[in-house]
């Protein structure tokens, strides 16, 4: 199915697990103790919205809710729950800013600001092609590399407004954009580089933690 279908998807459209993730529905399920599977239904959730192209129609809903026994209203109190579901029709790459206070304290303003410039399209809207929706989202978990976008599952952090519109373009283009950091700093440690933990040998795994010589 091209976005483009899954945009104009019938809500009613017929959905059911393919045989790769029914084995992972599985694997999921195995995870809980016996008279608990239910508890998988947030893995289930996610499952489904991956295969149905980035959202949850109410067959793929019922699917989830049929697999592990449950009443579709308590599927549905969970995908409404968390903003992690989305329930209704998505771009192929979901844009999501957070606007959250350490990513606000950053500039994520002007990274919203380049976003609709970048993409023609307001908070919540999808491109006339499908292939972004633009999302305002809270915290991303990762504040010290405020500002942060997370596209699909990966995240984009120190971003300025020129690196996000870097980061559309190649999408657009269908090439792979480095994630994390996009300036000179590794992983969360300071932009001036670490200040402690800069010497290996001495701890507990070191041969002085050993008693060796």
């Amino acid at each position: 199915m091209t976005v483009q279908d899954a945009i104009k998807q019938a809500p009613d459209e017929p959905f059911s697990f393919t045989d790769e993730n029914v084995a992972e529905a599985r694997r999921l399920i195995a995870k809980y103790p016996e008279g608990r599977q239910q508890s998988a239904v947030m893995g289930l959730l996610y499952l489904a919205q991956k295969q149905n192209n980035g959202w949850l129609s109410q067959p793929a809903l019922e699917h989830v809710a049929a697999f592990l026994g449950m009443p579709v209203i308590r599927v549905l109190e969970v995908a409404t729950f968390y903003t992690m579901y989305n329930l209704k029709p998505m771009g192929r790459h979901h844009v999501q800013v957070c606007t959250n206070l350490s990513c606000w304290l950053r500039g994520s303003d002007e990274i919203m600001d380049a976003c609709r410039e970048a993409l023609g399209v307001e908070i919540g809207g999808t491109t006339n092609d499908g292939t972004f929706t633009l999302s305002e989202v809270e915290c991303l978990c990762a504040c010290v590399n405020a500002p942060i976008v997370q596209i699909d599952d990966d995240f984009y952090e120190d971003l300025s407004p020129d690196s996000i519109r870097t980061i559309l373009a190649e999408l657009r283009a269908r090439r792979t954009p480095k994630t994390g950091p996009q300036i000179a700093r590794t992983s969360s440690e300071p932009i001036g580089g670490l200040t402690t933990l800069t010497t290996t040998g001495t701890g507990p795994g070191g041969r002085a933690g050993r008693g060796e010589a």
